[in-house]
Parts: structure tokens; sequence; C-alpha cells
């Protein structure tokens, strides 16, 4: 690759659109959707509050976007919140001395997320195309269970696919945001609809449509069960044929028994379990404030990238103007708009035919949904109508993981700049302009955590049945990697904890941002008590209350403990090692801790 030992700058090239496009990219509903809807099912009873943990998310996301929107206005340019800790503490008659301590501070703790959330990206990519290539070719991969070596593969594959995308530079991404971005949108309220739809036309006690995991397929019909015995108790087992489709159960008079829907809100097991919302005030109600702070500390995964655009602050036209518009306007739309219809509609469609406990236990549950709505619309073809979706959810995850790559490439490459990171990352490419040494280590770093979050997608509460696992096409890219029941069931689940980890270095950034944004106005002429004083504190509190809840509610009965734990785990070796680098990087270069100038 050329290089120039000369200075190479970056162009300012974006206006507002383009700057717009790049944030909805990475908060992209098209693909969320489908991606978190499971590990969000997989949080146990706290499932009823999905839709107002999503509430609670945006509104912590909101108050950050403003503290983001209000420091881009005083100092735009590359870098995010690592340049504006910087600047807002330099500019502080005080506080300027802790300027360099300060943004390494926000920098390094920004790279838990922007390193991590890229991994998480890409292992819920191979989790998808698992799940596709279940679907079209059953007798090779099971779709709702795909095989861990296979999910690794198209990981690695896809991190470095769409990091050579980022590397030819922010305009080819820019116009692939814009075209992703109306396809998505587009798709997600066809969906939406038709799920609403579905569920209106279908009221408790009519015929409906079930769901089978096994086939993937809908049918009208109840099935037909025998006894067996199974880990020495008897249970009832669907009866199937040769090519595993569920066998009808038969009337007095032969006709197949139709399937008769109901949306009772919980099972009758001990303890109960929830199953579906009996109506739409169901859907949006808090149920339990625990609850919702749980769903929230997974929903902030699907908000979070409204701040990537402050990183493109050296590419943009007129960026005191244009970057706070676009931070603010992307969030609203994707996550004020998009995400809370989608998210309504999908828990709105659940069903005895299709109830939360058979999400927990699938891949894709949204998937699952489009497979029956288009059964149930199309006479039948769900399985065509779900793979058209598919496109777009997958178009969307080349989007938002170039989106994410982009932004954290900038952050380590102005990090590079100023000797924070190794100076070899605050390089450009000569030609395309792009940080490139940053983007390719970011995409090995991708891949890395993406086949970490793959080892044990089923682990913990998710953990597969015995009887499923040895249902499983045998061979190394179908099953290869997976153990059995009791011994998944003692493991933590490596996708939850990976997406906490990244969720966990949110939480950490945007309390640093929002304390930042005090900082930055405190004194200023420009001063507003309501956005730069009541605003940020509810973001720092928010944050706080989020981070708080990984120790607290675990323990309490509310998710699980393994996973939150070990997230912490991971970012207390980041913070460790974090602080061992700064010490050694200044010893070595000479440089005090404490800014000596201003200049």
């Amino acid at each position: 690759m050329a290089e120039n030992t000369g200075e190479v700058k970056m162009t300012p090239t974006l206006g507002l659109t383009g700057l717009t496009m790049n944030a909805m990219a990475l908060i992209a509903p098209g693909a969320f959707l489908w991606l978190t809807f499971a590990p969000q099912a997989t949080e146990g009873s706290t499932a009823p509050s999905m839709w107002i943990g999503i509430v609670f998310a945006l509104l912590l996301c909101l108050a950050t976007a403003v503290c983001y929107a209000e420091m881009a206005k005083l100092y735009p340019g590359t870098g995010s919140s690592y340049y504006f800790a910087e600047q807002s503490f330099l500019n502080h008659d005080k506080a300027w001395k802790y300027a360099r301590l300060m943004k390494f501070v926000v920098g390094w703790g920004s790279h838990l997320y922007y390193w991590i959330y890229p991994g998480v990206m890409v292992a819920v990519t191979g989790v998808f195309c698992g799940y596709i290539t279940g679907t079209l070719w059953p007798n090779f991969m099971s779709a709702a269970n795909p095989g861990p070596m296979f999910m690794m593969l198209i990981a690695i594959v896809f991190s470095f696919a769409v990091a050579y995308i980022a590397h030819r530079g922010v305009n080819g991404s820019t116009a692939v945001s814009v075209a992703i971005n109306v396809i998505q949108i587009s798709a997600l309220i066809v969906f939406s609809v038709m799920a609403i739809s579905y569920r209106m036309s279908h009221p408790p006690g009519s015929e409906a449509w079930q769901f089978d995991s096994v086939s993937g397929e809908a049918y009208t019909y109840q099935f037909a069960t025998t006894s067996q015995t199974v880990n020495g108790t008897a249970t009832d087992v669907i009866t199937r044929d040769a090519n595993m489709v569920p066998q009808p159960k038969f009337d007095a008079s032969g006709k197949p028994v139709p399937f008769i829907v109901a949306y009772d809100a919980y099972d009758t097991s001990n303890p109960p379990v929830f199953q579906a919302h009996p109506n739409a005030k169901s859907v949006i109600a808090i149920h339990n404030f625990n609850w919702m702070f749980v769903q929230a500390t997974v929903a902030i995964l699907i908000l979070v990238g409204f701040e990537s655009v402050t990183a493109m602050g050296g590419e943009a036209k007129n960026a005191k103007r244009d970057v706070p518009i676009a931070v603010i306007t992307s969030l609203l739309v994707q996550g004020a708009f998009c995400y809370l219809f989608e998210y309504f509609a999908a828990n709105y469609f659940l069903s005895s035919g299709y109830p939360m406990s058979t999400a927990t236990g699938s891949s894709a549950p949204i998937g699952d949904m489009m497979i029956m709505v288009g059964d149930a619309l199309f006479h039948g073809h769900g399985r065509a109508f779900m793979l058209i979706e598919a496109v777009t959810v997958f178009l969307a995850l080349i989007g938002t993981t170039l989106s994410c790559i982009n932004t954290g490439a900038r952050v380590t490459y102005a990090m590079g700049k100023d000797a924070e990171v190794p100076e070899h990352f605050g390089m450009l490419h000569e030609k395309n302009l792009s940080p490139h040494r940053a983007i390719w280590a970011l995409a090995i770093i991708s891949a890395v955590f993406g086949c970490l979050a793959l080892t044990m997608l089923f682990g913990d509460a998710g953990a597969l049945p015995d009887a499923t696992l040895q249902a499983l096409p045998h061979g190394f890219w179908s099953s290869f990697g997976y153990v059995s029941h009791d011994t998944m069931a003692k493991m933590p689940n490596s996708l939850l904890t990976i997406t906490l980890a990244s969720n966990f270095g949110t939480f950490l950034l945007y309390m640093l941002s929002c304390v930042t944004c005090i900082f930055c106005y405190k004194g200023h002429p420009n001063y507003s008590f309501v956005k730069h004083t009541l605003i940020p504190y509810f973001g720092i509190a928010a944050n706080l209350i989020c981070m708080g809840a990984y120790i607290v509610l675990p323990f309490m009965g509310y998710g699980t403990k393994m996973e939150p734990f070990l997230a912490l785990g991971i970012a207390a070796v980041w913070a460790i090692y974090g602080g061992i680098y700064f010490l050694q990087s200044s010893k070595a270069t000479g440089r005090t801790t404490l800014v000596t100038s201003r200049t």
C-alpha cells in the first residue's frame, strides 16, 4: 500500500445527508430486530418488559446524543469523544492540566465499545448466515441451531470483507450507507405492518398457524404426539415423518384438527413461563421496573451509533452545523420511530402458535415470525417472504458493521496521531485517505471477538436438550463444537457475554461524554442549564443505573449472573491493561501525565 512520508489529511466531502446516513447505518433497525430479539428473549422473566426497556435505553441515548451534539458545535474534528475530552479540558481555566489524562481515559474506554462491537456484529452475521443456510439446505445445517464452525468461518470472512470497503474510503462507505438505509427501513415497515395485521385478523379462539422449529415451517393443524421416555420421564413428543414434518392430529371424522390460537400471558408450568402479550397495552406496559432495567442493558446495543458521525468531523463540509443535526436526527428516526414500531409489532405478534419460549430456543425468532406471517398472508409462501427480507437484513449488517469499523478506526487514528497508541495507527492511506492500518487491525480484532462470541451460543439458560443435539445434521460444519446439554447449561452464553462487554463499554463511554459536556460549557457564554447541566446529569445517572444493574439485579433473580460478571471481568482487565500501557508509554516517550502547557 502506498504511503506518504509527508502529512496526508482527510478531505471534507460529507454534507448533512451523508453524515446522517452514516450514523443511521450503525443504528440499523433492519438488522437489529432480527439479531437482538433472541438475546433479549433469553433474559428470562424480564421478557414482558422488552418494549419499555428500549424506551428507557432510548431516553438514555437521547440525553447522551444532546451532549455529543453540543460538543460537536464547539469542537468539530476527527476523534469523537476522545477529541472532545482533550479540547474541553484544555479550554477549562482550572482543569486544563488533566487534558491528556482525561482524553486517554475516554479514548481507551471507548475502545472497549468500538473494538468489541464490530465483533458482536460479525458474530451475529455468522448466526444469520447459518439460519439462512439451514433454511435452504436443512439436511446440511439446522436453521435453529447452526454449526459453530460454519458461523465462525462466516464471521472471519465478513470481518475482512467489510474492512475492505472501509479501506476504500469514506465516500464509497457513504454511498453504501444511503442505499442500505432506504432498503432496510422499507423492509422493516412491510414486516411490522404484516405482523400487526396477522394479530388483528386472528383473535383468540380463531383458527391460525403454529410454527415448528424442527422443520422450520408453519402449519394450520394441531400436531399429533406420542408418549416417549426422555431422560427417564414420560414426555409427549411430536410425531414426524421421514422428512421431519410434524404429522397432524385427526378428529373422529379423520380430518386434521385445526390449530386454535390463544394469547395467554403465561403457561401452566411451575414457575410459569411468559408466552405472549394478551393485548397491545401489555406490550408497552412496564410490568416491573427491574425487568425494564435488565432489558435496557441489552437494548442499548441496538441504539448506539448516533455518536459515530462525530468521528467524521474532519471529513464534513460544515461540521459545526451538520454534525449536531445528524447526531439527533439519526437517533430520532431509527430509535424513536423504527425501533419502537418494529418491537411493538414483533411482541404483539407472539401467541400460542409462536410463544416467547419458542423464540428463546431459536437463533432467529424474527425469521420464524416472517415465515408465519408470510404463510398466512401469501398463501403458504412464507419462506420466500423471509428470504427476501433476509437479503435486506444482510445489507443492513454490512452497513452497521461498516459504520462501526469506520468510527472505531478513526478514534484509534486520532489516538495514533497523538502517540497515545502506536503511531502507525495515526497514518492515512495516500490514495484513499482512510486510516487503513487502524481499519485492518480492527478487522483482525473483530474476527477474534466474533469467534469467541460463537463458541457457546446456546450456553446457560439457552442450553439445547440432548435430543435436539442428536437430531442435528452430523458434520464438521453443522455440529462440531456442540457439547452436551449439562455442559452448556454450566457455561455462560458467549454471545450475550461479548454483547454485554460491549454494552458496558458503551455505558462507560456515554457517561464520560456527559461529564465532558459539563466541562465544555462551564463558564461558556452559550451555557444552558437544560442542555449543559440537567440533561448531562440525567445521562450520567441513567448510565450508572444500567451499569449497576449488571451487578445488583442478577442477585435479585432478574436476568442471568454468569454473563454480566464475566463481561465486567473483561472490562476490568481492559482498564488495568490501559493503566499499565499509559504509564509505560509515558515513561518511554518522556511525557508527563499532567499537561504542562495549554498550547
